[in-house]
């Protein structure tokens, strides 16, 4: 009797471990549990960006930013997007403010995607962006992050980039720059992402192509875990 009950005992056990053995969060917490992020689409709306023939930067920039939520979540992470709209974040936030003009729309559409950022205490701001120079030889992504903004955005940063470098072509490096405003308000670890030049017909025709678009957002999400893997080490 005890040798039957023993052996029902076991064959159960064995039959869990290969119900959910295939299953890794089963066995493994996920990467990124319990961490929040924000994702800030950049522009939209009458706020269009860079733009080239018939592609404007604030759509291109929305597409790889909702590829990127959804990368995340997987990981387990907390996503709060600024926008998940064509419009700017003030046109799903705070629809009905008018202004006198669209410079102070893009002045007030800033600082309310700072005040989420404030609000929501997020482990981490990613900005969301694609670049454009007047010469087409220019190519490849970049990650910003502001030289007095908080300290670990260089570290961020530089475990983006060197995602970017293991999964796309790029040979650029991770730059320390002060003229944007909100890597410096934003008091988390906050780095832009330039994903590549729309200025130059061969990235362009790469970062209106959905698979692409995922791609990318594919390489950020890594960097981010590799990021968070350092600092728990």
């Amino acid at each position: 009797m005890w040798v039957l009950a023993f052996v029902l005992v076991a064959s159960a056990a064995v039959l869990a471990y290969e119900t959910f053995a295939s299953d890794r969060d089963f066995f493994l917490p996920e990467p990124l549990g319990g961490v929040k992020v924000v994702i800030d689409p950049g522009h939209g709306g009458p706020d269009g960006g860079a733009a080239s023939g018939e592609v404007v930067e604030s759509s291109i920039n929305l597409a790889i930013a909702q590829n990127l939520e959804k990368e995340l979540k997987k990981k387990g992470a907390t996503v709060i997007m600024t926008r998940t709209k064509e419009g700017d974040a003030l046109a799903e936030r705070n629809p009905g403010e008018n202004f006198p003009s669209i410079r102070a729309r893009k002045m007030a559409d800033l600082k309310l995607r700072e005040e989420i950022a404030l609000d929501e205490k997020p482990d981490m701001f990613l900005s969301v962006h694609v670049n454009a120079v007047p010469e087409e030889k220019w190519r490849g992504a970049q990650v910003f992050y502001h030289a007095e903004g908080h300290p670990d955005s260089e570290r961020l940063a530089k475990a983006v980039q060197a995602s970017f470098t293991e999964t796309i072509e790029t040979d650029r490096e991770a730059l320390a720059v002060r003229q944007v405003y909100l890597l410096k308000k934003v008091p988390t670890p906050a780095v832009l992402i330039e994903t590549g030049f729309i200025s130059n017909p061969e990235e362009k025709a790469l970062l209106t192509d959905k698979a692409y678009q995922k791609k990318v957002a594919a390489a950020i999400a890594d960097g981010v875990s590799a990021y968070m893997d350092e600092e728990l080490q």
